[in-house]
């Protein structure tokens, strides 16, 4: 369980470098406007695939500190033991939820590579984002399978 930990580690550090890109292009972009009457070219093409590869870059260590929403409201009289198990289901579902991401996914990468797929104005590669998605959709279904099957600690970690 602590390579899949640290490969979510991984995995979110890479889309803090994609949203850190958006960033420094975005100020870029709009510094360039400004100044020089020219922006990036394909800046929104740009951010909106960089975002789409962070957020499911994000995914899997959100599974693993527990970052998900939860609504509590109806089992906070519930005992610890409830709660326990109603978590392990939740992750179980989760780890259905992100299988089944993964594989469309993977499918629809497939198909805008065999099109040919690009964005309108730069012609970017949408393989490449789902080709960056799948993997962290994949990731979050095992480290979410492997919560429902092992519990977690106090840190929302698998106990070792």
């Amino acid at each position: 369980m602590s390579f899949m930990f640290s490969l979510a580690r991984a995995f979110a550090l890479v889309g803090g470098a994609c949203m850190g890109f958006i960033a420094l292009m975005t100020c870029y972009s709009i510094v360039g406007r400004e100044l020089w009457g020219g922006a990036v070219l394909g800046d929104f093409e740009l951010s909106g695939v960089a975002t789409g590869a962070a957020i499911a870059l994000f995914m899997p260590w959100c599974q693993v500190r527990r970052g998900h929403i939860i609504v509590d409201f109806f089992t906070t009289r519930c005992s610890v033991k409830t709660i326990a198990v109603l978590d392990r289901v939740g992750a179980f579902l989760l780890s259905l939820c992100f299988a089944l991401l993964a594989w469309r996914t993977a499918q629809g990468g497939v198909s805008a590579y065999t099109v040919q797929s690009g964005t309108m104005i730069l012609g970017f590669p949408e393989w490449l984002v789902f080709a960056c998605m799948a993997p962290a959709f994949v990731l979050t279904s095992l480290i979410a399978f492997m919560q429902s099957c092992f519990g977690f600690d106090h840190d929302g970690q698998v106990p070792a």
